[in-house]
């Protein structure tokens, strides 16, 4: 199995002044090809401060962080930024969609970016939001018109439309009602099992063991790898 990701003794710290906090306190991972995999831990275990090293979004204090076996520490802003556009996929907890653009808009952006001509981003944004369970018809609308559980669909969309290697969720159920939640894990199972490699963090167990691991992350350190409880999966559990 392909090897997607491979963290090495990474450790972040953050100096402020004269404080100086530990972010990641050294953490070896590694991600295979089409694995979906949550991180839990407690607020200000280091959570997201992984994803955005993983996402290549900020720079390790020490350690290694490979893609694809490139060890992207040696690369410059330009590189990680291609690689970034290219490899990696992100859906927030927040949306983060732009409310003066259309859901088209939205979720062409990605390839905006890439020069890919009109007619071509407009097939994809279209495959794209199918593929995450969205319906055609919002595409001329306003962020603001939807939903949560629509808007977090569009993002999931824009994380879709470039083809990414791999998907990260910070928190995707995190502003949901119960029901959008167990809509959108389905779709990330659905998007898994066509071979999507997704690494989700999330504070709520019924939505970590959907997926085929669990990391636990304390105090900037990966004390514990979990085997999920299919049964305990929020798309199971009734409420």
């Amino acid at each position: 199995m392909k090897k997607v990701i491979e963290l090495v003794g990474v450790k972040k710290l953050y100096r402020v002044g004269e404080v100086v906090t530990w972010g990641l306190r050294g953490v070896d991972l590694n991600v295979y090809e089409g694995e979906f995999i949550s991180i839990m831990g407690p607020s200000g275990s280091g959570k997201t401060t992984l994803l955005n090293m993983i996402g290549l979004l900020d720079h390790p204090t020490e350690g290694k962080i490979l893609i694809d076996s490139i060890d992207v520490s040696k690369l410059k802003s330009k590189q990680l930024a291609r690689i970034r556009n290219m490899k990696i996929g992100f859906v927030f907890q927040s949306f983060n969609l732009i409310n003066r653009l259309t859901v088209l808009e939205n979720i062409e952006l990605p390839l905006i970016v890439r020069k890919i001509p009109r007619k071509e981003r407009i097939e994809r944004v279209k495959k794209a939001l199918l593929m995450a369970g969205g319906d055609l018809s919002w595409l001329p609308k306003h962020p603001n018109q939807l939903s949560g559980g629509q808007q977090q669909r569009v993002a999931i969309a824009r994380a879709l439309v470039g083809e990414p290697e791999i998907i990260l969720a910070d928190e995707p159920t995190g502003n949901l009602d119960r029901k959008s939640a167990k809509s959108v894990i389905k779709t990330f199972i659905d998007l898994n099992r066509k071979g999507q490699t997704i690494i989700m963090v999330t504070h709520d167990p019924e939505v970590a063991n959907c997926t085929q691991k669990i990391y636990i992350l304390r105090d900037g350190v990966i004390i514990r790898e979990e085997k999920p409880v299919p049964d305990k999966c929020i798309l199971q559990t009734v409420k």
